[in-house]
């Protein structure tokens, strides 16, 4: 059985190509892939989760707000009963040129089990998505 992951674009993001790229990625590699698209708040990556009973959430963002968009993601993720979900994040998070690694660790303080930056090739997500799921 396929694995269901839902992807998409969060806050008011319209960027989609990206998101595209990594539709594609994530479905030729196996997984079955809810693309919510962009300008998606946290409630529509909960509730899409809830109704297709997904494995993870990966959230892109490259306005530079993702780090805003993304904060308490994880609380309403468990409050909705979605306490085992993996969050991944990726994409320009942050505004200007910060150093990656205090970017990488305030996402993960806030619940996110991976954080990409920006031109990580897909191949790495999906490696890290077939190790945690135990694929």
């Amino acid at each position: 059985m396929k694995k269901k992951i839902v992807l998409g674009v969060i806050g008011a993001d319209c960027h989609a190509v990206g998101n595209k790229v990594l539709d594609f990625a994530l479905t030729e590699a196996g997984f079955e892939v809810v693309n919510i698209g962009v300008l998606s708040s946290q409630e529509d990556f909960i509730n899409a989760a809830i109704e297709t009973d997904a494995s993870a959430i990966i959230v892109s963002s490259l306005y530079g707000h993702g780090e805003i968009d993304c904060r308490g993601l994880r609380e309403k993720c468990e409050e909705a009963g979605l306490k085992d979900i993996l969050l991944y994040a990726g994409g320009n998070l942050v505004v200007g040129k910060q150093d990656w690694e205090p970017v990488r660790k305030r996402f993960q303080e806030m619940g996110f089990d991976r954080v990409y930056p920006p031109g990580t090739p897909p191949e790495v997500d999906i490696e890290h998505l077939k190790e945690d799921l135990k694929i």
